[in-house]
């Protein structure tokens, strides 16, 4: 199978590296859009930017050709690019035959100014501006650097279309990486999405020191909240107790590798937004799309009360402790009732 990956930030990085691993004999060639980092992963053979002391695998290939070229000459098309920049290589992959999967987790950001609008899913992002592509997304527990050093890791392989579903299934199931499929893919991704903004509120938690009960008590009652988002979307139930929902919010909220954590870990100490961002070097995708999922719950009647502080702290109408204080100041409620 003829693989091409766009994009060489550590999640492509990673996922390429244990494609071209396999002793099927796939041909996968890793696409970075900057020269230098191309010429530089060619001397070194490793992403020195992002995964550091891993070397590639023999049969990776590296290029900066032109991706559409690339592309038409696939078997299967990986956009391992950020939620950002997702709109714009959809857009330049309109026309491609091959089964199309991406990885990034989130809703698409709205500029506050836009307040008559919400950010969209990426399948939601792909129907609008290539609803001719088969694709899907690939996601789950996983941090890139476990995924690079062939450590086990379990993922699910999400979309409408089975031809997508078998494809990522055959470029990726090893022996340490096992892939699922399943065909909801708005669970997924909403799962993908929440757990991200709910990391920050765990690190949040693990950074003002407030114990494991706190912890377990924000990382069930943000499940409760990802599963009403879901649902009102037209996600099935089942999805949030499998990988890309508990699996993924258990290791996005408790993992030392989390950037989403630990943004949540440096405002609790007193770091700022900037900084916090800043000393990551890598995108946290929940800093981008907190705003979007509650603009979108609130669309939606789902009540997110989480989600909401989080909002509030990153925009700084709510200090640390204030966020803690607002969200155990609430009334009380029956568990499995409407609201959280």
């Amino acid at each position: 199978m003829k693989i091409v990956v766009l994009g060489a930030g550590a999640w492509g990085t990673a996922l390429a590296m244990g494609a071209a691993r396999q002793t099927g004999g796939h041909a996968v060639t890793l696409w970075a859009r900057d020269g230098q980092q191309v010429a530089d992963m060619l001397a070194r053979r490793q992403n020195a930017r992002y995964l550091p002391g891993v070397d590639f695998p023999a049969a990776l290939a590296v290029s900066g050709a032109d991706p559409l070229v690339l592309a038409r000459a696939a078997d299967l098309v990986i956009v391992a690019t950020p939620m950002a920049a997702l709109r714009s290589m959809l857009l330049a992959l309109r026309g491609c035959t091959a089964p199309v999967a991406w990885l990034c987790k989130g809703f698409e950001a709205v500029a506050p100014a836009d307040s008559g609008s919400f950010g969209l899913l990426a399948h939601e992002v792909c129907a609008q501006v290539a609803p001719d592509l088969i694709a899907g997304v690939l996601s789950g527990p996983s941090f890139a650097q476990e995924v690079a050093r062939g450590q086990p890791t379990a993922l699910v392989a999400a979309s409408p279309h089975a031809s997508v579903r078998d494809a990522l299934v055959a470029a990726f199931h090893s022996p340490s990486l096992r892939v699922y499929a399943n065909d909801d893919i708005v669970g997924v991704e909403v799962g993908g999405a929440v757990k991200n903004v709910l990391a920050i509120a765990t690190g949040l938690c693990d950074g003002l020191a407030l114990g494991l009960n706190a912890r377990a008590a924000l990382i069930t009652r943000g499940l409760a909240e990802m599963t009403r988002l879901g649902l009102a979307l037209g996600a099935r139930p089942d999805t949030f107790m499998g990988l890309s929902g508990l699996g993924d919010l258990v290791l996005t909220a408790t993992g030392d590798l989390s950037r989403n954590r630990r943004v949540g870990m440096l405002l609790a100490q007193g770091h700022t937004l900037a900084q916090a961002v800043e000393s990551l070097g890598h995108v946290a995708e929940g800093v981008y799309c907190a705003r979007t999922v509650a603009q979108r719950a609130q669309a939606l009647g789902v009540d997110m009360p989480i989600t909401r502080a989080v909002v509030a702290l990153l925009d700084g109408r709510l200090s640390p402790p204030e966020a803690v204080a607002t969200l155990m100041g609430r009334d009380p409620a029956t568990e499995f009732a409407d609201r959280g």
